[in-house]
């Protein structure tokens, strides 16, 4: 197939829908599948519009602006008729729609002009971020555009069962399943740097809590913080290592000012940071998935999380991981205290979490999906073009 992928995020962009689609687009590539990916140009590329050739993968580069109030992302601008004209000239298979803001809603309109397929994913809960920004009074709003634009398009993948339970209760069509994997040698308890850990301060006992993400609102760093004063108090020696970057960054600097402060990493130096940790606390309740849960699963991380997103599909509280009911505050809390208090716990639960997230490949994920793809081009039928019937001139 030749399929078009439109986001507003990709790589080197690192965020969880930018990481899974690079899985996706490499996995088409390996398959022997042509892909043009177009995308809003990144703060460090030319402000033309450009077409370059990467990685046997087609990059278009549009238009875009800074996200409010998040500018190290890009929000795309409509861009039809430059979608119209590429797609005359190169026409695709299939259009997939991975983000829902401007460019990717003039995407599907003009695939629809076009009489291609075009489908989309869910990858944030958007709706649900607008009361973490204080403008909860727009939720309504953005949920009724959110469905407006994947009921426009034959399939809406999401990342778990139970969110695709919501979305249907909220009216979305025709769901399905695009689940997520993990690269088991990248993220691997054998990269634990003992030297790494010296540098944080921590000794061969003490528990080093890591946390890998956006700083951003959604992600609930006030629990987190809490949380960790919680170990402390069992364990005055823990360390706290936060890994990323974004809008929040100086805030969480003053607010917690013992904590080490990473920046962003990716590939083995990632890697060898969660392997070098010893619990990982996730505490956003906002996530559509959440790859770093399975990250640091396979890093054999004993992890402490809400049950739903990704620790719904793969944890199991007690036995490869601890997790309660989502919102639950002090038991999140508890549950942080008792996997500081128990070294043969976290053990116990990190190698557990390694064994079944040998389980968990990208493989069978992209298999899975390019062939659900495949399908939705052989049933498409595209809608009959009404003829414009003109009166004929008055013959009085």
């Amino acid at each position: 197939m030749h399929l078009a992928l439109v986001t507003e995020t990709y790589a080197p962009e690192i965020n969880g829908v930018a990481l899974t689609l690079g899985r996706i687009v490499d996995g088409a590539a390996g398959r022997g599948h042509r892909v043009t990916i177009i995308r809003p140009r990144q703060r460090h590329e030319s402000p033309r519009c450009t077409v370059t050739r990467r990685l046997s993968c087609l990059h278009v580069r549009l238009p875009g602006i800074p996200l409010p109030g998040y500018p190290q992302l890009r929000l795309g601008l409509p861009a039809g008729g430059r979608l119209d004209r590429l797609w005359r000239r190169d026409r695709p298979d299939l259009v997939h729609v991975a983000t829902e803001g401007p460019l990717g809603a003039s995407a599907i309109a003009a695939a629809r002009r076009a009489g291609i397929p075009v489908t989309s994913s869910f990858h944030t809960n958007f709706d649900q971020y607008t009361r973490d920004y204080r403008v909860g009074w727009l939720a309504p709003l953005v949920g009724a555009w959110l469905r407006r634009v994947h009921n426009r398009t034959l399939r809406t993948y999401v990342p778990t069962g139970d969110l695709l339970a919501r979305l249907e209760t909220a009216g979305y069509r025709n769901l399905r399943i695009l689940s997520r994997g993990v690269d088991t040698a990248l993220f691997n308890p054998a990269r634990r740097d003992e030297g790494l850990r010296a540098a944080w301060g921590a000794g061969p006992r003490d528990p080093v809590v890591i946390h890998v993400g956006r700083m951003a609102a959604e992600k609930n760093y006030p629990l987190v913080f809490r949380a960790f004063a919680a170990i402390r108090e069992v364990h005055p020696r823990a360390r706290l290592v936060l890994v990323g970057d974004g809008p929040l960054l100086g805030v969480l600097q003053k607010q917690q000012p013992d904590a080490v402060f990473t920046g962003f990493y990716t590939g083995a130096n990632l890697a060898r940071y969660y392997a070098s940790g010893d619990i990982y606390l996730h505490a956003s309740t906002t996530e559509t998935f959440g790859n770093v849960v399975l990250e640091a699963m396979a890093s054999g991380l004993a992890l402490g999380a809400f049950h739903y997103a990704a620790a719904r599909e793969f944890v199991r509280s007690g036995r490869n991981g601890l997790s309660c009911a989502l919102g639950d505050e002090a038991s999140f809390l508890a549950q942080a205290r008792r996997l500081a208090d128990n070294d043969a716990l976290r053990r116990e639960l990190g190698a557990t979490a390694r064994e079944d997230a040998l389980r968990w490949s990208w493989d069978s994920v992209i298999d899975g999906f390019l062939h659900d793809l495949a399908d939705a081009v052989t049933e498409y039928r595209p809608a009959p073009t009404v003829p414009v019937i003109h009166p004929s001139p008055s013959l009085s």
